[in-house]
């Protein structure tokens, strides 16, 4: 599928559609284009084929997908703001593991990544600036690329939850030249 910005769609269809509603006319051709393929249309199992849970930074120029070749079925595609091990990660894998049967885990997080450019006690400022709330939750920001890989890994490592795990490889993914470059412990 060709990625389009769905913003051009906006200015140039003269509708006031928001982004939200294009992108449910694309879900919609994709599900016609399911339907069409020939045969009774089946889901995948929810058991990813490779047996590898990935958990990845949010941001858009990472597509996860695309840099592993993976296809629809075959993983289990984690995300968050800057790829961290968060309480809600290791549940998340933790049933990826204990209930779908996923063995490895891959971590990726990028160059350039906003995690770096932030703290948490001046992110927490801006939010109580902007809303008139502190947040109660880590922010998770980090100075260290390499280091925020290695102790993702040992928090993965580390977890009684996560004895499942045979493999857990962390990996910085270069936005400008699409290399990936695996951070040993």
């Amino acid at each position: 599928m060709t990625t389009v910005d769905a913003r051009d769609d906006l200015s140039s269809s003269g509708r006031s559609h928001s982004v939200t509603d294009i992108l449910t006319e694309r879900a919609a051709g994709f599900a016609t284009a399911r339907r069409s393929g020939g045969g009774q249309p089946q889901a995948r199992p929810a058991r990813p084929t490779t047996g590898v849970a990935v958990l990845a930074c949010m941001d858009a120029r990472l597509d996860v997908h695309a840099l592993l070749g993976l296809g629809e079925g075959d993983a289990h595609v984690l995300r968050n703001a800057g790829g961290v091990v968060t309480d809600d990660m290791i549940r998340s894998l933790a049933v990826s593991q204990h209930e779908l049967g996923t063995t490895e885990i891959i971590l990726l997080h990028h160059t350039q990544c906003g995690m770096i450019s932030i703290t948490d006690d001046g992110f927490r400022d801006k939010l109580l600036e902007r809303t008139g709330a502190r947040p109660d939750w880590p922010v998770h920001a980090f100075d260290d690329l390499e280091e925020s890989v290695r102790r993702s890994i040992a928090r993965l490592r580390s977890n009684p939850f996560l004895a499942a795990t045979t493999s857990v490889r962390g990996f910085i993914y270069d936005v400008a030249t699409g290399e990936l470059h695996e951070v040993t412990t």
